[in-house]
């Protein structure tokens, strides 16, 4: 895919083009590709060139909340240079894509609500400009795959994913995390109002977090309750049973088993 920015405001002035080798990717990849930079008609000084990730973030602020892009694993493509007339450059670039990237499909099948892509940016000397968002599409791993599944077996069905602003403890590395949500089906329905799970990726163990948002009794009050756990990031291990002990486990502390 291509990207286009204007290195400077009027006719004649240097492009610049990121043009991505692949377009699908899944965490611990590397988005790879190369920025094409091609003179106009008068000299043209460049800052710099980077690239980045880039997602849509929830931001709750106060009683609103918004929607924000926020770019991660920014890289430098090249420092300054001047692009002349008739200058035709490449810059090969490979850019780490994180374990604990938000995942925009599953099974193949695009996930409502989230976006990722890479963004190109051009530093001359009047500022930033920014170009369009080159969609790049992040698959389930093994592990997280598996999980999904087992979900879908034990009878819950996909509702909907965002992607909020906030670090969570215990090891993550983005000032973000991931929300899939389900509707509680089967042996669960009228236990759970919802399950909504996490990924903290690894390139061993995948740690898990499954938050239930739990049916209040007749003298309780429902709320959510939150548990941690691991899986194989490769997958291999009977995830299905996993799942299965963990929901349990849920369903225990809240008096249901």
């Amino acid at each position: 895919m291509l990207k286009k920015l204007k290195a400077a405001m009027g006719a004649g002035a240097a492009t610049v083009d990121a043009v991505l080798a692949v377009g699908a990717v899944r965490p611990g990849d590397n988005v790879t590709g190369v920025v094409r930079v091609e003179g106009g008609d008068i000299d043209q000084e460049i800052e710099r060139i980077t690239v980045a990730l880039e997602t849509v973030v929830e931001v709750e602020s106060g009683d609103s909340e918004f929607r924000s892009n926020q770019t991660f694993g920014t890289q430098e493509v090249t420092g300054a240079l001047t692009v002349g007339p008739g200058d035709a450059l490449e810059f090969p670039f490979s850019l780490p894509v994180p374990w604990e990237t938000p995942l925009t499909h599953i099974g193949g099948q695009g996930l409502r609500g989230v976006t990722m892509g890479v963004r190109t940016e051009l530093a001359v000397a009047r500022g930033i400009d920014r170009g369009d968002l080159d969609p790049v599409q992040v698959h389930a791993l093994a592990g997280q795959q598996a999980l999904i599944e087992a979900l879908e077996a034990l009878g819950f069905g996909f509702k909907g994913a965002d992607v909020e602003q906030g670090q969570l403890p215990g090891g993550s590395s983005l000032p973000f995390f991931q929300e899939i949500e389900f509707h509680a089906g089967g042996q669960y329905r009228g236990r759970f109002n919802e399950l909504e799970v996490t990924f903290v990726g690894g390139p061993q163990e995948t740690r898990v977090i499954f938050e239930a948002d739990m049916r209040g009794g007749w003298l309780s009050e429902g709320r959510d309750t939150v548990q941690w756990f691991t899986i194989p990031t490769a997958g291999g291990r009977d995830i299905h049973a996993i799942v299965e002990q963990q929901l349990h486990a849920l369903g225990t502390r809240r008096g249901w088993f």
